[in-house]
Parts: structure tokens; sequence; C-alpha cells
């Protein structure tokens, strides 16, 4: 009986030994493109990590990511930023995918999906290999086809793999109700939930400012034309993408704040309630596919998502929303 537990004991011990021990102060960006790099650079700013690895299938371009952003750090906290490759990545607390290929001019996110899906088929394997322990966080486009298939190919708890989903859309949503209703975008609470993409919706059955449901303080600020108001701004949520990659080719500031603002979710173990992508497990009867719903994130990733209030015609278009993704998911093979 003593034998058979010291065995037990033993298996277990050598099994944490094997066990890549989670730096909390080291984040991996995977990718030094306009969005990792941008990335990079507000992650810097933000003093939440001391090291730092740009890994890019380019190797000079991470490393001149990493020159020009590390001779910044006399004004900043103190940090090591350097480019390395995969096996750099092993205790890292959050690796960050933004590798993949660029959304163009007349392109929608979901036309980008056979070529990222190639791409991170060599990717995530290698992320696999390194014995992973972290969180996996996934901010290349089509976000929620490949954050799915990120969860697949990794085999991490699916809680630990998540995308940057529609954090970005909630925040031109906050922002363009703020400048309509002339009141601090801060003070404005409302969700853009299902993919994001074409198909994405904004949750008006739950939005308020200040705890004041929004139609209401839409008519103390003196509007009255509601649905009028409400289809046009979701328009400009869902268009703002196309307008600056129109004008500039490329969208990467307001996404590098997201994940910045993601990351301090994680590290500092918030239990921030955001929407990010994760695989649904039948909330609003959704499930076996990634999308954006309300989530509590923090140090162990996705903890549990908030079912928010819908009314019927808004839980039709999630779902709908849900269905799109998942036809495009059929087409998929990895």
């Amino acid at each position: 009986m003593l034998r058979a537990t010291i065995i037990i004991v033993a298996v277990v011990l050598r099994k944490d030994k094997s066990m890549s021990e989670v730096n909390d102060r080291k984040v991996a960006i995977i990718g030094c493109g306009f969005v990792g790099s941008s990335s990079a650079f507000a992650l810097m700013q933000s003093g939440l990590f001391s090291e730092m690895v740009l890994i890019d299938a380019d190797v000079n371009r991470a490393e001149g990511e990493a020159l020009d952003i590390s001779h910044g750090l006399p004004f900043a906290k103190p940090m090591k930023i350097y480019a390395g490759g995969y096996e750099d990545i092993a205790d890292a607390a959050i690796v960050i995918v933004t590798a993949g290929a660029g959304q163009k001019p007349g392109e929608t996110r979901l036309d980008l999906v056979k070529k990222n899906v190639e791409i991170f088929k060599s990717i995530i394997p290698e992320i696999a290999k390194q014995d992973f322990n972290g969180i996996l966080l996934i901010v290349a486009n089509p976000v929620d086809i490949l954050t799915y298939v990120a969860a697949k190919l990794s085999k991490l708890p699916q809680g630990r793999v998540f995308g940057s989903g529609t954090v970005l859309d909630s925040a031109r949503l906050k922002y363009l109700l703020g400048e309509h209703l002339d009141v601090d975008n801060r003070s404005v609470h409302a969700f853009i939930i299902g993919e994001h993409g074409d198909s994405e919706m904004a949750a008006w059955s739950s939005a308020n400012v200040s705890g004041i449901p929004l139609n209401d303080f839409c008519e103390m600020r003196g509007y009255f034309k509601h649905e009028e108001s409400m289809k046009k701004i979701l328009e400009e949520v869902k268009n703002s993408a196309y307008e600056i990659i129109e004008k500039k080719h490329a969208t990467y500031y307001g996404i590098a704040m997201s994940v910045r603002r993601i990351c301090e979710a994680i590290i500092r173990d918030e239990k921030s309630i955001l929407p990010v992508s994760s695989i649904q497990k039948g909330e609003y009867g959704i499930e076996n596919v990634a999308l954006s719903i309300p989530a509590i994130v923090g140090r162990e990733g996705v903890e549990k998502v908030v079912p928010i209030k819908l009314s019927d015609t808004e839980k039709k278009e999630l779902i709908k929303s849900a269905e799109t993704l998942k036809n495009v998911l059929g087409t998929v093979e990895f």
C-alpha cells in the first residue's frame, strides 16, 4: 500500500516538473505587421510586462521593431524587448497572435479565411510544441474563425484561448454614442456582440449611460428618433474598419489599445466584463462556434460568459450571426 502511494506521488511530481512555469511579467507577440508592432508599442507603454519577445517570419522585421520600440525605454518602465523564436514563448503569460494576411480595400474579414487558416496551421502547432501554459489571445482576422481553429489545434483549455472579438467594435460604439449625445464615452455602457464582422449586432436592450436606459438618456438630450439613430450608428460601427482601410490601407491603433485593455484584465486578474470571442457552450442556444458575448476575463482567461439581456429580435440576430460563422467553419479544413 505504501509502495503504491509513493509511485503515484512520483508520477505527479514528474508531471509538474515537465510543465512550463508561467512568467506573469512576460508577453510574446507573433506577427510584427502594423497590428503586432502597434500592440507591442502599446504594451511597452502600459508597464504591465518586464519582458516582451517579438516573433515574425521576417526575422529582420521583428529585430527592427524590437530595436525601434526599445529606444523609447528611457521614457518608460524597465523592460527587455527582443526578437526571438517559438522556443522563447514557453513561459510567457500571454501569447498574442496577430500574424496573417491583412484586410485589403473591398475585402471582408471572412474573405481572409482560407489564407489565414493556412497560416495558423503552421503557427499554432509550433506554440503547442513549447508546452505553453499561458493565455493564447487571437487578434488576426477573421478573429472568430481563427479563435475556433486555434482552440482546436492548440488543445489548450478553451477558457485560455480566446479572441479580441468585438472589444474594438464596442469601443467604437461607445465613442459614436458619446459623440452623438455629447457625453463622456466612458460613461456609455453598450456592447457589440456576435461576429467581429458584417453580421455583428448592437445589444441595444442593455445599453445605458451611467445606469440610465439609452433611449431615456437620448430623450434627455433632445433625441427622439431612436430607430433611425440606432440604425445609423450601428452602420457607422460596422463600416469603421472599411472606411479607415480605404483611407490609410490598414487599421491598427484602435485594436492595439484593445489588446492592451484585454492584457490588463488578464495580468491584473480584474474579472472585467469584455466582449471577447470564445467558443460558446449553449448560451442563447449557441454552441460549437466562437463569437463575442460579454465574458468575465481574468488571470485564467475567459472565466464565464455573461448572458446580458436581449430582446427576442436581438436573440434572433445573434443566432443568425452564429449561423453565418458556422457556415464558414464548414468550408475550412484544419
